[in-house]
This record gives C-alpha cells, sequence and structure tokens, in this order.
C-alpha cells in the first residue's frame, strides 16, 4: 500500500472516529435532579464538646451538596419554621393571600441521614510553648480524624437504599498558634482552618460521591399537577430540578399501596401506565407539556423512560 493510500485511509478512520463520538455525545440526555433532604446527623462519637455537631455536620452536607448542582436539594432544616407559618395560615388568624399553604412543602425522594461515629483530634508537643496574651505558641502537630456513617433512605418507603461509611484526616504541624476550639463555631471560617474542620470537609466530600453513584441508580420521578381542558399537563418539576424542554417522560398511575402488617413499612405499590409526556415549556418551579395515550390525572407519577 502506497503511503498516499495509507494516509487517505488515516484520515478516514479518525473522521469516523469524531463522528462516531459527536453522535454518541448528542445522544446522551440530561436527566433531571433527584430531590434529596439531609436530617441532622446523630453523634455517635462520644464527643460533647459545646458544637451542634449534628446540625453542624448537615448543614456541611446540604452546602456541599446544592455546590455539586447535581441535585435539588429540599431545606429542611428549617423545616419546622416552613410548618409553623403553615399552620399559622390554616388557622384564619392571618391574612391567607401569598401565604403558605398546607400540603405546599414538596417530598424529597431521597431523604439522607448521617451518624458520626469517629470525631477526634490528636496533638504532639515538640516542646513547652509559650504564652502571649492569652494565646499558645509553640511546635505542635496535631491529625484529625473523622468517621461518618451514610445511608439513603426512600422517602416512600422507609427502605434503605445504600449505606457507607466516610472517613476524613488532615494533619497540620509546624508553628502553631491557637487558643483552643472554644468560641469558633461549627463550620465558620476559623473551624476550617483547622485540622478537624478539614478532615470533616474531606468526610463531607468523600459522602457527596457516594450519594452521587448510589443516586445515579435511581431512577427520577414527578408528579403531574394538573391537566388543564385543553390537555397541557402541569408537572411538578421545572428547570430548579434540571427539567429541560423536548424531554420525555413516562406516565404511571400507582395503585393501592402494600403495607407490611409487621412492620408498618410501605412496600410499594403496583403501577398502571398511562402513557407519556413531552415537556415543551419549562419555568423555574414547574414544566407544562403534552401527553400521549390515557389522559393523565393530577397525583399520576412521570418517571424517566427505559
Amino acid at each position: 500500500m502506497s503511503n498516499a493510500r495509507l494516509q487517505k485511509l488515516v484520515i478516514t478512520c479518525l473522521a469516523l472516529s469524531i463522528a462516531l463520538f459527536a453522535g454518541t455525545a448528542s445522544a446522551k440526555v440530561a436527566s433531571p435532579k433527584k430531590t434529596v433532604a439531609v436530617a441532622d446527623f446523630e453523634n455517635k462519637s462520644g464527643f460533647s464538646g459545646e458544637w451542634n455537631m449534628g446540625q453542624g455536620m448537615a448543614d456541611m452536607l446540604t452546602d456541599s451538596l446544592m455546590q455539586s448542582g447535581q441535585f435539588a436539594v429540599l431545606e429542611r432544616q428549617a423545616l419546622d419554621a416552613v410548618l409553623a407559618e403553615q399552620n399559622l395560615a390554616a388557622s384564619g388568624r392571618a391574612a391567607t393571600q401569598g401565604g403558605a399553604k398546607m400540603g405546599d412543602i414538596k417530598r424529597a425522594q431521597i431523604l439522607i441521614q448521617g451518624a458520626v461515629t469517629e470525631f477526634q483530634e490528636c496533638t504532639s508537643g515538640g516542646g513547652q510553648g509559650i504564652n502571649v496574651y492569652g494565646l499558645s505558641l509553640g511546635s505542635n502537630s496535631s491529625e484529625a480524624h473523622v468517621a461518618v456513617i451514610i445511608r439513603l433512605i426512600d422517602s416512600t418507603t422507609s427502605q434503605v437504599l445504600a449505606s457507607q461509611r466516610v472517613e476524613g484526616k488532615a494533619a497540620a504541624g509546624g508553628v502553631t498558634v491557637g487558643a483552643g476550639y472554644g468560641g469558633v463555631g461549627f463550620n465558620t471560617s476559623g473551624f476550617k482552618k483547622t485540622p478537624v474542620g478539614k478532615a470533616c470537609q474531606i468526610a463531607i466530600d468523600n459522602a457527596v460521591q457516594f450519594i452521587s453513584q448510589e443516586a445515579a441508580k435511581l431512577s427520577w420521578r414527578g408528579r403531574i399537577i394538573k391537566v388543564d381542558d385543553n390537555g397541557t399537563v402541569y408537572l411538578n418539576t421545572g428547570s430548579q430540578g434540571g427539567v429541560q424542554s423536548g424531554m420525555i417522560f413516562a406516565i404511571v398511575r400507582p395503585g393501592e399501596q402494600l403495607v407490611d402488617p409487621e412492620t408498618g413499612m410501605n412496600l410499594g405499590g403496583e403501577e398502571k401506565s398511562v402513557g407519556t409526556l413531552k415537556v415543551n415549556d419549562v419555568q423555574e418551579k414547574f414544566s407544562k407539556g403534552t401527553f400521549t395515550g390515557e389522559k393523565p390525572q393530577a397525583g399520576d407519577v412521570v418517571k424517566e423512560t427505559a
């Protein structure tokens, strides 16, 4: 084979490879964001300092999940305030126009629970050190270790979907200046600079990675809000939840829920296939589209097609 023919063959193969890669990339359809909520962590580490560790770790995880851009994160830390506002509106003691309504709290598909099992910092001194104006100056080195058990729970059935132990370790050495952790709030800028603060963040980052991997295995689910007289279908998720125009979802109607008589656990139920929904108008918090098949109803479930 001549050099010219060989060169032409290589160029042709390269062009085909590029076209195949481009076709594969364009065929990959984006998926809506899973809706998650983070509960306060349990403190099983034995640490009994001044920090509210359970709330602090939950805040760190909530912030990291939001920063990842992969999830629609519900603010469960402010749930009590939201419920109080809804109860006030329902009581008739406040103007109802524009107020919070009962049932307006969106349900999370996945509830994330955590338990801190290890939370410690070991410090070794390299000299007695001196004290200047209440601050200690010395050549100490310290190493912090944090371990957390993360559980993903199906909010409908209460089934544990996945569980994993994640860790974080961080060390600091050389000349250190400190006054202990008294007065340093959990998850503040001062706390984040300490070895234990860095270890907490590493553990949280590892937790986000685990959550992302497990959530990717689950099919996204949404709900139909209503269907108007023109046949327009309203979906309870919009651009905030990652829904895009052109997306097509399967519509199913939940049947009778099966409950274990011994444990009271919801075991799920059968679903009837209704048709499909194609999104053509996306707002911030909801979407609109058209359906094929049987006319859907408010409360029907939409999910990703296979």
